[in-house]
């Protein structure tokens, strides 16, 4: 369990510190660079990422169950989990479904997070998800509190919302048939 902890504070740690340090984040970009930043950034992401992998496959190995969730829970996650592909391909593609949840990935992240809550009841992974879930939240909130207009990457088009609803939807079948099952040892529809 240690090492998912640890994974969690330095992923999350990493993505919070425009949350709780801006300013600090801002004189060490100015400081260092950009690209020295993202690069620091980008390591201290990957190892904490990594180590919560690892933590994660562990704590699954001999779980500590804290609640037993109702099977209808499962059914409703499937359901919950349909637009958060959807809105990962939207956040980097603008359009409507981008402008009107304003931060689809931080949605996407909460969504997963809430509906994985539901479907699972150990320590391990009430730790993970509600770790994201709450991180997601805080950063919604920060970002709606910083300064300076929100960066818009293109010009929204129609054909951006098409493309992120059929990429997004072919993903979401892929990882229910298949990809869940390979990368997480777990078949989402048992």
């Amino acid at each position: 369990m240690i090492w998912l902890i640890f994974g969690l504070v330095l992923f999350l740690g990493v993505h919070s510190v425009a949350i709780f340090a801006l300013d600090w984040r801002q004189r060490q970009l100015a400081a260092r660079g950009e690209a020295a930043w993202k690069g620091i950034y980008t390591v201290a992401s990957l190892v904490g990422f990594a180590l919560m992998v690892y933590g994660y496959g562990v704590a699954r190995q001999s779980p500590v169950v804290l609640y037993s969730p109702p099977a209808f829970l499962r059914h409703i996650t499937l359901l919950l989990m349909l637009p958060v592909f959807v809105l990962l391909f939207a956040s980097n593609l603008p359009g409507r479904i981008k402008t009107a949840t304003k931060h689809p990935m931080l949605l996407a992240t909460k969504i997963w997070a809430l509906s994985h809550l539901l479907a699972n009841g150990t320590l391990g992974a009430v730790l993970l998800f509600g770790s994201f879930l709450a991180w997601a939240v805080m950063d919604r909130v920060s970002v709606k509190r910083r300064p300076g207009p929100l960066k818009v990457l293109g010009t929204a088009r129609p054909m951006n919302d098409l493309i992120a609803l059929g990429f997004g939807l072919a993903t979401y079948v892929v990882f229910l048939l298949w990809a869940h099952r390979w990368l997480i040892g777990v078949s989402p529809i048992r």
